[in-house]
């Protein structure tokens, strides 16, 4: 009896598993470990992913990158809704600045010059009168303009909730453009400006509290040496430091205050959802 032969199987070796590639080491650099301490994490603590979404809502939420809200209602922005004052307010304003830097090369506040820098600038210095009169016309565009958008804003019921805060920073802007206005009327020195301003500034003897013609005024203790016309001036009368103090009030204290107003009057705008609708 012949054994049956079994025929020899070749076996395969296991299968090898591939190795995975290796992959490149990041080495953090010094402001990412910066971003890690907790002095860093103390001070900001948004830590928010570096994501497409985040970047988009960091960007539609900052009013400097992107003024306008997410959303604008269509005829907001009509002419015939809005008559583009408050743009053309802001306008006027950035056109009032730079002359008004380009003014400041010509002149001196000083009573002894002032009147006669206006003359050479006027008379001497090449488009002299052209830069003066733009500053002018500008500065009573500005006033219009501003007087055409708080009557819309009414009209339009604009000061309503939630706008009422924003309406008060109007009002405040309303009074910061007449003062500008009034301030620099003197800055000529000319027989018009003295007079002109001499009027005006008595009518702040009759100021409640502040003046000494004014209600309270004298139970206060107000003399007209003490009281708000007083300090406006820098004496009892027109004079050389009433136009120092016009001038600072003009170029710096006023443009200054104006601007910060504004920077919240558009942020509010931006927050209160835009500029409202018609009724």
């Amino acid at each position: 009896m012949s054994e049956e032969i079994k025929p020899v199987v070749p076996q395969t070796p296991p299968p090898v598993s591939p190795t995975p590639p290796k992959l490149p080491v990041v080495k953090e650099t010094l402001f990412q470990k910066m971003k890690k301490t907790q002095v860093w994490r103390s001070m900001f603590r948004h830590d928010y992913k570096d994501t497409p979404k985040n970047r988009t809502l960091a960007i539609i939420g900052n009013v400097f990158l992107h003024l306008h809200p997410v959303k604008v209602l269509r005829g907001a922005v009509k002419f015939k809704h809005t008559w583009c004052m408050g743009g053309l307010s802001f306008f006027l304003f950035l056109v009032l600045l730079v002359s008004g830097v380009a003014l400041m090369f010509y002149y001196r506040p000083t009573a002894e010059y002032a009147y006669f820098d206006m003359k050479y600038l006027q008379f001497d210095v090449p488009f002299g009168m052209l830069l003066r009169n733009l500053h002018r016309w500008s500065a009573h565009a500005m006033i219009i303009t501003v007087w055409l958008h708080m009557f819309r804003v009414f009209m339009t019921g604009s000061y309503k909730p939630p706008r009422e805060f924003n309406w008060g920073i109007g009002v405040i802007l309303l009074f910061l453009t007449m003062f500008l206005s009034f301030t620099g009327y003197l800055l000529p020195w000319d027989q018009l400006a003295i007079w002109a301003v001499t009027v005006g500034t008595n009518m702040a003897r009759a100021t409640p509290l502040l003046g000494h013609e004014g209600p309270f005024g004298p139970q206060l203790g107000m003399r007209p040496d003490n009281d708000i016309r007083f300090a406006l001036l820098g004496g009892t009368q027109v004079g050389a430091p009433t136009l120092l103090r016009f001038y600072v009030l003009h170029c710096i204290a006023l443009p200054f205050f104006l601007l910060v107003f504004v920077t919240v009057h558009f942020w509010r705008v931006r927050k209160d959802g835009g500029i409202s609708g018609p009724l």
